[in-house]
């Protein structure tokens, strides 16, 4: 099976060019299931009802999240109530929703696990390492596809979590940075790994937000408001990885860029 995993989805841009791309690349690569991360659709940070909504109306299954998780408050009025939509699963015990999830793809069971890192980024999060071991064993038995989206800003603590979960899961794909690594490849045991999937929305940006309002916060130390870069063409980024249903293990990586005009 044909999994399309896509970075994060930066506001109106990102949303529009996940949009202009999901037919293309479902024929391209016969794509059979989507996970896309959305922790920034509406308006850069947070999700909104009718923001998740519009990614799964585009063909996305399952929307993944990360630090921006909690910006709009919105957001509770889904976390929870509609299983696409998971947190971070290492968010300590209380808040609501989940990072795991199952779901049926054309008969096949798909584990789905959000997962975020700790260095630089500034959150009492508990360990994703040990968050992972204990979603491993929630999972055993329903499903031997498993895709984990790990939200980081360190590389390292990526590329760790990849060679922790190798043999153990189907893919570990990075999201957080909106820069596409090139990095893609199987690990020894099976598993399909690139550090960071990129990000949907503007080029024209710096990661997706207005360049004078970053360049502004860089060369005087003030806060700025940050407002997302419409400027087009805007750019569509994912990654396909291919599975074999019947034991998990991943059989091919390929990274996808396609700008939007």
């Amino acid at each position: 099976m044909n999994i399309l995993l896509i970075g994060d989805v930066i506001g109106k841009p990102g949303r529009h060019a996940v949009h202009q791309s999901m037919t293309r690349v479902r024929n391209d690569h016969s794509i059979d299931f989507v996970v896309a991360n959305g922790e920034n659709i509406a308006s850069g940070a947070g999700i909104q009802p009718d923001s998740f909504k519009s990614l799964l109306e585009c063909g996305v299954d399952v929307v993944t999240s990360g630090n921006h998780i909690w910006s709009k408050k919105e957001v509770r009025e889904v976390l929870g109530k509609d299983a696409r939509l998971l947190r971070p699963h290492n968010y300590p015990p209380g808040n609501p929703g989940s990072g795991l999830g199952v779901f049926d793809c054309k008969g096949v069971p798909v584990a789905v696990l959000n997962l975020m890192g700790r260095t630089f980024m500034n959150i009492n999060l508990d360990c994703p390492f040990r968050a992972a071991d204990k979603a491993l064993e929630e999972i055993q038995g329903k499903a031997k596809v498993i895709l984990v989206d790990m939200h980081g800003e360190a590389t390292s603590e990526k590329r760790a979590m990849g060679w922790y979960l190798d043999g153990r899961v189907s893919s570990v794909t990075g999201t957080h940075t909106h820069i596409m690594t090139a990095d893609e490849e199987i690990l020894p045991k099976g598993t399909a790994y690139l550090t960071d999937i990129g990000m949907s929305g503007s080029p024209n940006s710096i990661i997706g937000v207005k360049q004078p309002q970053v360049l502004s916060r860089f060369l005087t130390g003030a806060p700025s408001r940050f407002e997302v870069s419409e400027e087009m063409p805007y750019l569509f980024q994912g990654v396909v990885v291919s599975v074999d249903k019947e034991t998990g293990k991943a059989t091919k990586i390929e990274r996808i860029r396609q700008t939007i005009n």
